[in-house]
């Protein structure tokens, strides 16, 4: 008979957590199988920490929301978002789902091209793309939205050197009722400078305009915003009608949708507050559908949404490696899983369970990851259970960014592996190793010695 654990009798006090007049909850939900996959075996085979990236649950989500969105509205397309997670299989999935490729980088654009997308359905965004982005994009009739003045120069100028007609767009920034404004990017509405815009590429004869394109921010939760920027963004399209009897062929209404995830500060979790894709797809077509387009001129909705597509998807698999006390007596638990890898936790709260049930007693405890840092803090505060060395746990909600945004320090990135549709494993990015650093280091001669 396997001897039970000691469980020490604890009073604490709370510092994470809403307490009810019922008390603290005391038990925690496990995690042991993603897509009807043991937890465990995902982690003997491949290695913890490790990635998970659920390609049912890529599907599922993506059908949810152009479901929303098509039966709203008759002409939508959807292009995913490369810097929100590009590791190529990922990519794939939602282009055989029906998706284009949204890019912001040259990098980017190239990974959209090897992913055996046609340049016609890239759309090319950001505010750094080099004369030789520029004319790729071009000869490949890409999606192009200018991002400044300089980009509209360069772009003039390049039209003269060849006979392709660049198709663009620009970007618009404005004000909807999101503070922080995100006027960083593109031209502003208010001030007339997108207007400015428009006027020099049309009067220059030498591009397509095509379309129109915004991006309002990020984790937006109130749909309304996207209702006043597509009204802006209309009063620009019909403009163009009125002045130049020129009718553009789309609006780009970008991404920014929240996902489940719960923001630091917040009172209520992402899953009870995060509005709907019907909630999204409401507000933005409804903008659509009363704007001043004809009805043979209605312009194509494009949507640019990474994170709330792909972060359910994700999900990243550890182990405990120590359990401590800090001066002031509360709890803490090391897992092998760091900030290095999990860059998302310093905006999120993000959902920690064990595997297994080892304990109903739970403790206020912070979860730290592995780095010699002081930073490397996964959950500053949470009621969790008392796990021991050994232990594995799962974090939820991890697919945007955290694949993007990962560095290399101290540890090596893991295994990504991917469930496909039949719950077969796949390894979709191979760990790292010293040979990845010694194959693009380079020791003077010198040293060699």
């Amino acid at each position: 008979m396997t001897k039970l654990r000691y469980e020490r009798p604890i009073i604490s006090k709370i510092n994470a957590g809403v307490p009810d007049k019922f008390g603290m909850k005391t038990s925690v939900e496990t995690l042991n199988q993603i897509d009807t996959v043991p937890v465990k075996d995902i982690l003997e085979q491949y290695g913890s920490p490790v990635f998970v990236v659920s390609e049912p649950t890529i599907r599922k989500t993506y059908e949810e929301a152009t479901s929303a969105f098509t039966s709203r509205y008759p002409k939508v397309q959807f292009a995913w978002s490369y810097k929100t997670n590009y590791i190529d299989a990922v990519c794939r999935a939602f282009h055989k789902l029906g998706s284009w490729a949204e890019v912001v980088s040259g990098f980017e654009y190239q990974k959209a091209l090897n992913n055996g997308v046609s340049g016609n359905e890239i759309i090319f965004n950001g505010p750094d793309k080099s004369d030789e982005d520029l004319k790729l994009a071009i000869e490949n009739l890409s999606l192009i939205h200018i991002d400044h003045f300089d980009e509209l120069y360069t772009i003039l100028k390049l039209a003269e050197t060849t006979d392709k007609r660049p198709k663009v767009a620009i970007r618009v920034n404005m004000n909807t009722g999101i503070y922080p404004q995100w006027d960083r990017f593109g031209f502003n509405y208010e001030n007339g400078e997108a207007w400015q815009a428009l006027n020099r590429l049309m009067y220059s004869e030498k591009v397509d305009v095509v379309g129109l394109h915004t991006h309002i921010g990020t984790y937006i939760t109130t749909p309304n915003a996207y209702s006043v920027a597509i009204s802006k963004l209309a009063e620009l399209a019909t403009s163009l009608k009125k002045k130049f009897n020129h009718a553009i062929q789309y609006i780009d209404i970008g991404g920014g949708f929240a996902s489940k995830n719960t923001l630091k500060g917040a009172y209520l979790p992402g899953k009870d507050t995060c509005p709907t894709f019907d909630a999204y797809a409401d507000a933005i077509t409804g903008a659509l559908m009363s704007a001043n387009f004809a009805p043979n001129e209605l312009p194509t909705l494009i949507i640019e949404s990474g994170r709330a597509l792909i972060d359910d998807a994700g999900y990243l698999l550890g182990t405990v490696l120590a359990n401590k006390r800090l001066a002031d007596g509360r709890r803490s638990t090391i897992l092998d899983i760091g900030v290095n890898n999990l860059f998302t936790s310093f905006w999120y709260e993000h959902e920690v369970l064990p595997v297994e049930t080892t304990t109903q007693q739970t403790e206020d405890t912070t979860l730290y990851g592995p780095l010699c840092m002081n930073i490397d803090v996964v959950r500053a505060a949470v009621q969790f259970p008392l796990l021991q060395k050994g232990d594995k746990v799962a974090i939820r909600r991890v697919g945007a960014y955290n694949m993007t945004q990962w560095m290399q320090f101290i540890t090596f990135r893991p295994n990504v592996i991917m469930i496909d549709e039949e719950h077969n494993t796949h390894i979709i990015r191979k760990a790292e190793t010293n040979a990845t650093f010694e194959a693009q280091e380079v020791i003077p001669e010198y040293l060699k010695s």
